[in-house]
C-alpha cells in the first residue's frame, strides 16, 4: 500500500485525485486548510472501502508544512495540487494578490517538496506537480498566476536534473481549465460548466504516474 499526500484534497482536482488514488488501494494523506472538507473526502474513501486520513496544513506557512510532513511516518508519492488564482489586467493586482499567489503556488510547492523530499528518498518515491497550460504559455489576464506556473515548471525541470541519479523523481502535470470551485470567485472564465470535469483529468494523471516527467492532458 503506497502513501499518497496530496495538497489541495478538499475539493476540486485534489479531491478527484484522492479519490481515485484511494482507490487503487493506497493509503491517501489528505492535507489541506479546510479540515471539513478534507473530513468529507476522508469519510468518502472509506466508504469505499479505502483508507485516509487528514493531517491539515497551510502551505503559506513553513511551520505549518513542516507540522504536517513530520507527522507522515512514510511517504510514496506527494502530489503539490493546492493554488490560487487571480485574474485581470496587470494594473487591477495589488500587492497582497501578488504575494498570495506567489507564497501559495511557488513556494508552498517548493517548501512542500524540501521538507517532503527526505521521507520520499527513503522510498524511491515520486512528486508530481500540478502546473496546468498557465505554466506553457502566457494568457491575457493571467499574468500573475502564468508567471507563478512558470516558476513551478522550471523548479520541476530543475528537480529532475538534480535527481537524475537519485530514486525519487518529478513529475509535471498539464492539463486546461477544468469545471472546479477554482471558478467560483472570478467571471475570468464565462462558462467553467462547459469545461472538462476534474475525475476525467485525475483518471489521466493516475493512469499515467510512473515517474514520466510529463503528463500532457492538455496544451
Amino acid at each position: 500500500m503506497s502513501r499518497i499526500m496530496i495538497t489541495g484534497a478538499g475539493t476540486g482536482l485534489g479531491r478527484a485525485l484522492a479519490l481515485i488514488y484511494g482507490k487503487g488501494g493506497n493509503h491517501i494523506i489528505l492535507s489541506g486548510r479546510n479540515e471539513k472538507t478534507l473530513s468529507d473526502v476522508e469519510n468518502d474513501i472509506k466508504k469505499s472501502g479505502g483508507s485516509a486520513e487528514v493531517i491539515p496544513c497551510d502551505i503559506t506557512n513553513y511551520n505549518s508544512i513542516a507540522s504536517a510532513v513530520q507527522r507522515v511516518e512514510s511517504l510514496d508519492v506527494l502530489i503539490n495540487n493546492a493554488g490560487v488564482g487571480i485574474f485581470g489586467d496587470l494594473q487591477t493586482y495589488s500587492d497582497q494578490d501578488i504575494d498570495q499567489m506567489l507564497q501559495t503556488n511557488v513556494k508552498g510547492t517548493m517548501l512542500m517538496t524540501q521538507l517532503a523530499a527526505p521521507k520520499l528518498m527513503q522510498t524511491g518515491g515520486r512528486v508530481l506537480n500540478i502546473i496546468s497550460t498557465a505554466g506553457l504559455r502566457g494568457k491575457k489576464n493571467e499574468s500573475i498566476y502564468c508567471a507563478s506556473k512558470f516558476a513551478v515548471r522550471g523548479f520541476t525541470e530543475s528537480l529532475q536534473k538534480e535527481w537524475e541519479n537519485e530514486k525519487i523523481t518529478a513529475t509535471a502535470v498539464y492539463m486546461g481549465g477544468m469545471n472546479t470551485p477554482f471558478w467560483s470567485e472570478t467571471d475570468h472564465v464565462g462558462h467553467p460548466e462547459r469545461l472538462k470535469g476534474p475525475e476525467v483529468v485525475a483518471a489521466q494523471i493516475y493512469e499515467e504516474d510512473d515517474g514520466r516527467r510529463e503528463i500532457i492532458i492538455d496544451r
